[in-house]
């Protein structure tokens, strides 16, 4: 019978790890791949389609309903204006009127918060449905979503200031 002793076998394996591969060895040059910066955001050559007709429209309606509540918004605003430029200490009838239409022109701004709340949800679901926007709905959410938190922006600066004269 033939015995092969636990040390020859050892011998046979570790020679066998310090082989040579056969062949060129590899190159240690950089590839193409690692010269493209990752912070650089890759762009895809896509041609821009226009934005599905559908979604202009939806997209259209909420730009309206977000001009159309301006003017309530100002009203309201503007009535908040004039009570709390007389407004008393707080606590007071004259501070309390004011903070009541304070929170009546906070509630007109309903329309804009609405409206922008529903273009984040199109762009949300668009994203959900089918892992992406297509460039010309995405240029068309980007641009009403401009619109409106724009008109966001005004009437959140107008009710911050309105705050700020009422202390609170």
């Amino acid at each position: 019978m033939f015995r092969v002793r636990p040390g020859v076998f050892v011998l046979a394996l570790a020679s066998a790890g310090c082989a040579a591969p056969s062949g060129p060895a590899p190159s240690l040059a950089h590839r193409a791949a690692e010269a493209i910066d990752p912070r650089v955001p890759v762009v895809a050559a896509t041609t821009a389609q226009p934005a599905d007709p559908a979604l202009s429209v939806r997209l259209a309606d909420l730009v309206g309903r977000a001009r159309a509540g301006e003017s309530a918004f100002a009203a309201a605003a503007g009535e908040a204006q004039r009570l709390a430029s007389p407004a008393g200490a707080p606590q007071s009838e004259t501070w309390i009127v004011a903070q009541e239409a304070l929170s009546a022109a906070v509630a007109a701004r309903a329309p804009t918060t609405q409206a922008l709340g529903d273009i984040d949800a199109i762009a949300a679901a668009a994203l959900a449905a089918k892992g992406g926007i297509d460039p010309g709905d995405l240029s068309a959410i980007e641009a009403a979503a401009a619109e409106v938190g724009a008109i966001n922006q005004r009437q959140a600066e107008i009710i911050d200031s309105l705050q700020n004269r009422l202390g609170g």
